[in-house]
């Protein structure tokens, strides 16, 4: 396989994965934050290295403490 063509294929994957990735967050915003949450809490733990912990932060997703219902949208409030 020649240099070219890897490239090629790299770039088709990352565009496929964030894609699949967006369309994840519009349509099952839910399990994308628990997977964040499975995905970082383990990186959070006491004893990880400081590298560790800050992936861990940046994959966590925000706090709902707010006023928002589902976190799923950006139209939350009331409706006239």
């Amino acid at each position: 396989m020649t240099a070219s063509l890897l490239l090629q294929y790299s770039v088709i994957a990352m565009a496929v994965l964030l894609s699949v990735w967006v369309v994840a967050k519009k349509q099952f915003p839910g399990s994308v934050r628990k997977l964040r949450i499975a995905l970082a809490l383990p990186l959070l733990r006491e004893g990880k290295p400081a590298w560790m912990r800050s992936l861990g932060l940046r994959i966590s997703p925000v706090s709902q403490t707010g006023n928002a219902a589902c976190g799923g949208c950006d139209n939350c409030g009331p409706k006239p």
